[in-house]
Protein backbone atom coordinates (compact mmCIF):
# COMPACT_ATOMS: atom_id res chain seq x y z
CA UNK A 1 0.00 0.00 0.00
CA UNK A 2 1.35 3.24 -0.69
CA UNK A 3 0.15 6.57 0.32
CA UNK A 4 0.56 9.90 -0.63
CA UNK A 5 0.13 13.14 1.01
CA UNK A 6 0.10 16.20 -1.27
CA UNK A 7 -1.25 19.93 -1.26
CA UNK A 8 -4.26 19.89 -3.71
CA UNK A 9 -6.77 22.51 -5.67
CA UNK A 10 -9.04 19.54 -6.15
CA UNK A 11 -11.40 20.99 -3.40
CA UNK A 12 -14.48 18.96 -4.82
CA UNK A 13 -13.04 15.86 -3.52
CA UNK A 14 -12.21 17.10 0.42
CA UNK A 15 -15.73 17.95 -0.43
CA UNK A 16 -16.84 14.31 -0.63
CA UNK A 17 -14.23 13.11 1.86
CA UNK A 18 -15.92 15.42 4.42
CA UNK A 19 -19.17 14.50 3.28
CA UNK A 20 -19.24 10.86 4.12
CA UNK A 21 -17.41 11.45 7.60
CA UNK A 22 -18.15 14.62 9.06
CA UNK A 23 -21.98 14.83 7.13
CA UNK A 24 -22.80 10.40 6.76
CA UNK A 25 -20.76 9.52 9.90
CA UNK A 26 -20.98 12.00 12.51
CA UNK A 27 -24.00 14.04 11.94
CA UNK A 28 -22.81 17.31 11.47
CA UNK A 29 -25.41 19.68 9.89
CA UNK A 30 -24.18 20.50 6.50
CA UNK A 31 -24.62 23.91 7.06
CA UNK A 32 -21.96 23.98 9.34
CA UNK A 33 -19.37 21.70 7.64
CA UNK A 34 -19.65 23.48 4.45
CA UNK A 35 -18.48 27.17 5.55
CA UNK A 36 -17.75 29.06 2.83
CA UNK A 37 -14.12 29.46 3.86
CA UNK A 38 -12.56 26.45 1.45
CA UNK A 39 -12.14 29.31 -1.66
CA UNK A 40 -9.35 30.43 1.22
CA UNK A 41 -8.22 27.37 2.76
CA UNK A 42 -5.00 25.62 1.26
CA UNK A 43 -6.34 22.12 0.76
CA UNK A 44 -4.02 18.35 1.83
CA UNK A 45 -5.50 15.47 0.16
CA UNK A 46 -4.11 11.90 1.34
CA UNK A 47 -4.25 8.82 -1.24
CA UNK A 48 -3.73 5.28 -0.39
CA UNK A 49 -3.43 3.48 -3.64
CA UNK A 50 -4.46 6.32 -5.94
CA UNK A 51 -7.56 6.35 -3.89
CA UNK A 52 -8.82 9.91 -2.14
CA UNK A 53 -8.92 8.58 1.87
CA UNK A 54 -8.17 11.41 3.91
CA UNK A 55 -8.16 15.61 3.76
CA UNK A 56 -7.47 18.88 5.66
CA UNK A 57 -7.00 22.37 5.29
CA UNK A 58 -5.36 25.33 6.68
CA UNK A 59 -6.97 28.64 7.39
CA UNK A 60 -4.46 31.62 7.35
CA UNK A 61 -5.13 34.23 10.44
CA UNK A 62 -2.17 36.43 10.89
CA UNK A 63 0.90 34.66 12.52
CA UNK A 64 -1.45 31.67 13.15
CA UNK A 65 -2.31 28.52 10.51
CA UNK A 66 -5.80 27.00 11.34
CA UNK A 67 -5.64 23.45 10.32
CA UNK A 68 -8.97 22.06 10.75
CA UNK A 69 -11.41 19.97 9.19
CA UNK A 70 -9.06 16.64 9.39
CA UNK A 71 -11.01 13.79 8.23
CA UNK A 72 -9.97 10.02 7.44
CA UNK A 73 -12.05 7.37 6.00
CA UNK A 74 -13.21 4.46 8.28
CA UNK A 75 -11.19 2.01 5.83
CA UNK A 76 -7.87 4.22 6.77
CA UNK A 77 -8.41 5.00 10.21
CA UNK A 78 -5.25 3.61 12.44
CA UNK A 79 -2.90 3.53 9.53
CA UNK A 80 -0.85 6.78 9.64
CA UNK A 81 -2.98 8.47 7.24
CA UNK A 82 -4.16 11.57 10.14
CA UNK A 83 -0.34 11.54 11.04
CA UNK A 84 0.52 12.04 7.73
CA UNK A 85 -2.19 14.96 6.81
CA UNK A 86 -1.35 16.72 10.26
CA UNK A 87 2.35 16.29 9.41
CA UNK A 88 1.94 17.78 5.95
CA UNK A 89 -0.10 20.51 7.01
CA UNK A 90 2.37 21.38 9.85
CA UNK A 91 5.41 21.57 7.18
CA UNK A 92 3.81 23.69 5.06
CA UNK A 93 3.36 25.91 8.20
CA UNK A 94 6.84 25.60 9.42
CA UNK A 95 7.68 27.13 5.27
CA UNK A 96 5.96 30.20 6.21
CA UNK A 97 8.45 32.99 8.00
CA UNK A 98 5.49 34.75 9.22
CA UNK A 99 3.81 31.82 11.02
CA UNK A 100 4.39 31.01 14.90
CA UNK A 101 1.78 28.75 15.60
CA UNK A 102 -0.31 25.77 14.49
CA UNK A 103 -3.46 25.61 16.21
CA UNK A 104 -6.60 23.46 15.81
CA UNK A 105 -9.87 22.92 17.35
CA UNK A 106 -9.96 18.88 18.32
CA UNK A 107 -12.57 16.59 18.90
CA UNK A 108 -12.02 15.74 22.55
CA UNK A 109 -11.83 11.91 21.95
CA UNK A 110 -9.03 12.61 19.38
CA UNK A 111 -6.88 15.14 21.93
CA UNK A 112 -4.24 12.05 22.59
CA UNK A 113 -3.53 12.00 18.94
CA UNK A 114 -2.54 15.42 18.39
CA UNK A 115 -0.28 15.05 21.74
CA UNK A 116 1.41 12.65 20.58
CA UNK A 117 2.06 14.87 17.15
CA UNK A 118 3.46 17.92 19.87
CA UNK A 119 0.17 19.80 20.25
CA UNK A 120 -0.79 21.17 23.60
CA UNK A 121 -4.42 21.12 24.70
CA UNK A 122 -5.79 24.53 25.73
CA UNK A 123 -8.72 26.70 26.91
CA UNK A 124 -12.13 25.05 28.11
CA UNK A 125 -14.16 22.32 26.22
CA UNK A 126 -16.78 23.36 23.90
CA UNK A 127 -19.53 22.14 21.69
CA UNK A 128 -18.94 22.33 18.05
CA UNK A 129 -21.99 20.82 15.93
CA UNK A 130 -22.87 18.83 18.92
CA UNK A 131 -19.23 17.27 19.52
CA UNK A 132 -16.80 18.35 22.33
CA UNK A 133 -13.85 19.79 21.30
CA UNK A 134 -11.33 21.33 23.10
CA UNK A 135 -8.33 23.87 21.05
CA UNK A 136 -4.61 22.93 20.40
CA UNK A 137 -1.60 24.61 19.62
CA UNK A 138 1.98 23.71 18.42
CA UNK A 139 5.13 26.74 18.55
CA UNK A 140 6.78 26.52 15.42
CA UNK A 141 9.33 28.94 16.12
Amino acid sequence: MTMLVSETGDIATCLQLRRKVFIEEQSVPEAEEVDGLDSTAIHFLAEQDGLPIGCARILMKGDLGKIGRVCVLQTGRGKGVGAALIKACVGHLQGQKDVKKAVLGSQCHAIPFYEALGFTAFGPVYDDAGIEHRDMELTLW
